[in-house]
């Protein structure tokens, strides 16, 4: 099975992490610079949740599953291991670890992935495993 995946390298910049915290995680290490110089991390740094979604936003954009529509299940061991600052360059890497039919709806199958997120230096900044259910190609005897 071993399927793989890496999107290209994406920039997060600091007028990204201002909006998307302005609008989804409003605390002030993600939407003030000056207040942000003064907390833990000594930076504006980009909301878990935002990384998170631009892990998803460049799966999509290359195309994903193709024309195949996915509905999500969940998402499991979703982890932060470090800051995503304004000006990192991310690269998403997602693996298929399962693929399997449905138990519930035979048309249908599971698809699990691996998904990790790493910055320039190669740091992990985030993991997580993902469920979805896709349908399946028909299967003739």
């Amino acid at each position: 099975m071993n399927e793989t995946w890496e999107s290209p390298p994406t920039v997060v910049t600091a007028e990204e992490i201002v909006a998307f915290g302005h609008d989804f995680d409003p605390q002030p290490m993600h939407i003030d610079a000056a207040q942000a110089a003064q907390g833990p991390f000594k930076t504006l740094i980009a909301s878990g949740w935002h990384v998170a979604a631009i892990s998803w936003r460049e799966f999509h954009r290359a195309g994903g599953y193709g024309g195949t529509p996915v509905v999500g299940l969940g998402v499991d061991e979703l982890r932060w291991h470090r800051p995503v600052r304004a000006g990192d360059v991310i690269t998403v890497h997602r693996e298929v670890i399962e693929l399997r039919r449905s138990g519930s709806s035979p048309t249908h199958g599971i698809v699990r992935t691996r998904v990790s997120v790493r910055t320039q230096n190669g740091e992990t900044a985030m993991t997580l495993l993902t469920a979805s259910r896709i349908p399946c190609r028909e299967v003739h005897p």
